[in-house]
């Protein structure tokens, strides 16, 4: 009877554990898909949300120009000058702050750029991409923007005159070479080699979406952390068409 009960228990055992065995990624790649659609729609969003900020600076376009005629025609020095400067400041929300050479990277990092500035992150950004490089545009748009969504969530844990994001993006050795570096509250947390999110949520399988694509390419990411700070290197080789250098 003890064997009938330990050859039962045995059989359920091994039933789950090759249903686990088969049912956990197939379950992880459906999360990470999701997530991964999810994410380059939000990515779609915030570069309309730019494009359409800078078309409707445009259609005003015409009218600046007549207020300003009118103020310099009736000798409003003050008032052109003051009109001037409002539309400095205006300008700086739509600006596209990088060309990099590549359409989709412009595009995801421009949007970027801007809601860090919206958020009172300091920003320093240098980035050449060639227009040609043999990477998907959805892997380069859910790459840099995991990367940037991550910096943004850490420095929004300091006071504003603390947060910073440094971000580089160059061809370099043959090898797509992005950093970005960013402030945050203490140190990363590890588990064993691993860096872990201090929360729940999506900001885990953004590490693990990095950590694909970067695979997927036969690339390598290096993290490193100290107290205050956190740095993201990522690598890709190119092919002899693809180096610029």
């Amino acid at each position: 009877m003890m064997w009938q009960i330990a050859a039962i228990a045995g059989g359920i055992l091994l039933g789950n554990l090759l249903l686990w065995l088969f049912a956990m990624p197939w379950y992880v790649n459906r999360t990470l898909s999701r997530f991964q659609n999810e994410l380059v729609n939000r990515h779609y969003d915030e570069v309309e949300m730019v494009y359409r900020r800078m078309r409707a600076w445009r259609h005003d376009y015409h009218n600046h120009i007549q207020t300003l005629k009118a103020h310099m025609s009736l000798g409003q020095y003050e008032e052109t000058v003051g009109y001037l400067n409002r539309l400095e400041e205006d300008l700086a929300t739509v600006d596209t702050v990088l060309k990099t050479g590549n359409v989709m990277v412009d595009a995801i990092l421009n949007s970027k750029l801007t809601l860090i500035r919206e958020k009172g992150i300091l920003v320093d950004a240098v980035a050449a991409v060639p227009e040609d490089i043999a990477i998907a545009g959805t892997d380069l748009s859910v790459l840099i923007g995991n990367l940037l969504d991550n910096a943004m969530e850490a420095c929004m844990e300091l006071p504003a005159e603390e947060r910073f994001i440094r971000i580089y993006m160059d061809i370099l050795k043959k090898q797509l070479y992005l950093s970005v570096t960013n402030s945050m509250s203490g140190m990363a947390k590890r588990s064993g080699e691993r860096f872990i999110s201090a929360k729940e949520g999506n900001h885990g399988f953004g590490l693990l979406r990095i950590d694909s694509i970067v695979s997927k390419y036969g690339g390598y990411v290096n993290r490193q952390t100290e107290s205050g700070i956190f740095a993201t290197e990522v690598m890709i080789p190119l092919t002899e068409k693809q180096d610029s250098k």
